[in-house]
């Protein structure tokens, strides 16, 4: 890749500055791309924007940024995409600077900002030179997430419309399942739990396979398949349902028919259950049927050592003799039947009788 030095005023990069939405970010009289199909969402914060403009306006050095030069001599940026459009919106008083909009400023102090030279390298050569470029250098400051670099990777129509669905600020799916799902959709988790969940896991090989087509309409579907059935299964939304593998369970249990009122009853009767420890896990037990997502209340320490001197060191099934590291306490009366943590329903069993008692609940 061939790289040459350009000096650049922010007067010639502003002009005709347009933000497009959807369809991109251009500048530099329409012929600087700020925001090529690989590039990331403008993710900074107004602290991070402001200390652009800080460094702008004290004249302080502005990092290095990348631009890659087009079959046709135009240029799209590689690095440099947040900085650039920090400048752009101030310059556009889409935002202010210590409570003053740049249309607020001094026509001195518009044109101190606007003469301010910004460093610049072109870079020449194949599209997946860039790429790797990309890759390379990353985002001033800002580390790439690895959905970010597989949306670089497999770049296109789909991707495009992909993200159009999940990785805007108030996106689609943020309105209809945003509160089941952890992360931020601007930082493509959204994308990246469901691509996930659709792909079993195989999220590349996914991405591969669609990157040439059309629309992410499947993806959508499904995403909107997987909020009904939640919606449909458990009826009463609560806090600890957000961040859930829903993907998963879909995927498993959407050809069960459940009946949601009988199911709210159990998960009520659960949030009161003062032996469960962990209220996330709940939802996963109603599932699976497995008790270990409850994280149950355990004997403390003082009661199992009371039980096993009681027992004379012993193992209360197999009346065998074990030092106490090597035996459990358990319940006597198993919680799903109605036991409770308490130092009459303990006996101390040895970790075969333990696990054959498992076995059996």
């Amino acid at each position: 890749m061939e790289v040459k030095l350009k000096g650049l005023t922010i007067r010639d990069l502003v002009k005709d500055y347009k933000d497009h939405a959807e369809e991109g970010i251009s500048g530099y009289d329409g012929r600087l791309d700020i925001r090529p199909p690989y590039q990331r969402e403008f993710v900074y914060n107004d602290k991070q924007r402001e200390a652009v403009i800080d460094t702008v306006t004290k004249g302080f050095p502005l990092n290095v940024m990348y631009w890659a030069v087009r079959d046709n001599g135009d240029f799209e940026i590689i690095d440099g995409q947040q900085r650039t459009i920090s400048i752009c919106q101030f310059i556009n008083s889409d935002f202010s600077y210590k409570d003053r909009y740049f249309h607020n400023l001094s026509d001195d102090e518009q044109e101190k900002i606007l003469n301010y030279e910004l460093t610049i390298y072109e870079c020449s050569g194949t599209d997946s030179e860039k790429l790797e470029w990309f890759k390379t250098i990353n985002i001033a400051g800002e580390e790439l997430t690895d959905q970010e670099l597989r949306n670089a990777v497999y770049h296109g129509s789909w991707v495009t419309d992909a993200k159009r669905y999940f990785s805007k600020n108030s996106c689609p799916a943020y309105q209809i399942g945003g509160r089941y799902l952890n992360g931020s959709a601007i930082r493509q988790d959204y994308l990246e739990t469901v691509i996930k969940w659709i792909s079993g896991n195989q999220i590349e090989d996914y991405m591969g396979k669609n990157q040439h087509k059309e629309n992410a309409q499947d993806l959508w579907v499904y995403f909107t398949n997987i909020i009904e059935w939640v919606e449909s299964v458990f009826s009463k939304y609560r806090k600890e349902m957000k961040g859930l593998s829903w993907g998963e369970f879909y995927n498993k249990y959407k050809s069960i028919g459940f009946n949601s009122e009988e199911i709210e009853e159990r998960v009520s009767n659960l949030y009161e259950d003062l032996e469960i420890k962990n209220n996330k896990g709940i939802y996963q037990y109603i599932l699976t049927g497995d008790s270990k997502y409850l994280n149950l209340r355990t004997f403390e320490d003082h009661v199992k050592k009371s039980i096993y001197e009681k027992q004379k060191n012993k193992c209360a099934h197999c009346k065998k003799e074990f030092p106490f590291n090597q035996m459990h306490a358990d319940h006597i009366k198993p919680w799903s039947l109605g036991g409770k943590t308490e130092p009459n329903n303990c006996q101390i069993l040895c970790q075969s009788c333990n696990a054959k008692k498992s076995d059996n609940y």
